[in-house]
């Protein structure tokens, strides 16, 4: 999927891009209601990821008192209002925190970037060094047999359901890599930059993830043990048992401060989608929401992020299913929407964008087909995935084609991006 995303991120590098991506990929004829649909979807995929990263960490950091074994009224469990309530309110404060830094000078957010990424670099040694340690000490680890052999089915659904809903359940992680896209009007030379930036994600995510997954597996203590475990976040008993309280709360820690920070960076990412999406008017309030402060940055969209963010998180109050249900179908679009473009790439535009960096050559029929096929297989179709797309099919139904995608443009795009490189900026 990535190579696809790189060849047409480095053709076309602007702000909002996934949805300019799937409008050129649509061709002159489709190209406006194919962007208006993925405009809504984008922007509610991006904009979900945000409220779902404040109540995971927020997990992480409540988890303690499991650990520590400290009483809470009425009981650590999602039937208790009141645990919901000190869940919902620690994320929203987490959600302040992370839009806040959001807010910090353009020149000193290179130093966020960089923070985040030695922070998931350490907690990813630690990992990998400091808790096979603990577990070879304490409980021991899994057999190879049981790693790589064993699986367990807690469904009640048929073996093959079984594995695909294992499957569905990873997906999260092959999101976001469209990320670099929407910041490449601020990327210097984004035609490579950003296009190097989805493909060493997408590598740096599959290497490291894998070691990562086989490593717990080694790590992870057995059935019995596991299933009896109650925090919010298993896995930070997990490290207690390995490494101890005190290891837990430093784990913790990193943990909690480093999706803190991912979460800033996802809000860089989508205050730029949703600005794009409102500069081109396909959002109510798009001219608000489109402006942008002295030092050209989208404020406003940072705004609306929060707000919406904001919103999400209440429903955590009547019930933790609901937001927890909500986050996840809020994801299915970016899923869809990549998948989509691969679709579009084949059928509609598959000799184009010839001037890529990363123009996949006669390997672009494979790549197209077998990105479809991937993420069809991940897509699962649902109620908010559906209200969506009614969104955007509505806002194209309703904007005038002069106000956004006109033909014209879509055509002068297309051409520029057979050209080369120098031809086209000439």
């Amino acid at each position: 999927m990535q190579p696809v995303l790189a060849e047409i991120c480095s053709a076309l590098p602007l702000s909002g891009s996934i949805y300019i991506w799937a409008a050129e990929s649509a061709g002159p004829r489709y190209a406006r209601f194919f962007g208006f649909i993925v405009a809504w979807w984008s922007c509610t995929a991006w904009m979900t990821f945000v409220a779902g990263n404040c109540q995971t960490t927020a997990n992480y950091i409540v988890s303690q008192l499991a650990v520590w074994e400290t009483d809470f009224p009425g009981g650590i469990s999602n039937d208790n209002v009141k645990w919901r309530a000190f869940i919902w309110a620690l994320s929203e404060a987490i959600l302040l925190v992370a839009v806040a830094i959001n807010y910090l000078p353009p020149r000193l957010y290179s130093g966020v970037f960089k923070f985040s990424l030695a922070l998931m670099m350490v907690d990813f040694f630690l990992c990998l060094i400091w808790l096979p340690i603990g577990v070879h000490r304490t409980y021991g680890f899994r057999t190879a047999g049981e790693v790589f052999t064993q699986t367990y089915n807690g469904t009640g659904a048929p073996a093959g359901w079984n594995w695909i809903l294992s499957f569905l359940f990873t997906a999260g992680t092959m999101t976001g890599f469209d990320a670099p896209g929407h910041i490449a009007e601020e990327t210097k030379n984004a035609r490579v930059i950003a296009g190097k930036g989805i493909l060493s994600s997408a590598v740096a995510t599959g290497v490291l993830g894998f070691i990562t997954t086989i490593l717990f597996l080694f790590c992870t203590p057995d059935y019995d043990l596991l299933f009896s475990l109650g925090a919010p976040q298993p896995f930070v008993q997990i490290y207690a048992l390995a490494l101890g309280k005190g290891g837990s709360v430093f784990m913790t820690a990193i943990a909690a401060l480093g999706l803190i920070m991912n979460t800033s960076i996802a809000i860089v990412a989508a205050s730029r989608l949703v600005f794009a999406v409102a500069r081109d008017g396909v959002l109510p309030l798009s001219s608000w929401i489109g402006q942008v402060d002295s030092a050209g940055q989208p404020r406003h969209a940072v705004t609306v992020i929060y707000i919406f963010g904001a919103c999400i998180l209440c429903t955590i109050l009547p019930s933790q299913v609901a937001f927890t249900s909500l986050v996840s179908a809020g994801g299915v679009p970016t899923i869809a929407a990549y998948g989509l473009i691969a679709l579009l790439r084949l059928t509609m535009t598959p000799d184009r964008f010839k001037a890529s960096y990363f123009y996949l050559g006669k390997l672009r029929i494979p790549f197209y087909i077998s990105a479809a096929i991937f993420n069809a297989i991940v897509f699962s179709a649902c109620v908010i995935f559906g209200a969506v797309t009614i969104f955007g099919v509505i806002s194209w139904w309703l904007t005038p084609e002069e106000k956004w995608l006109r033909r014209e443009l879509v055509v002068k795009a297309l051409e520029e991006s057979d050209l080369p490189t120098d031809q086209a900026t000439s």
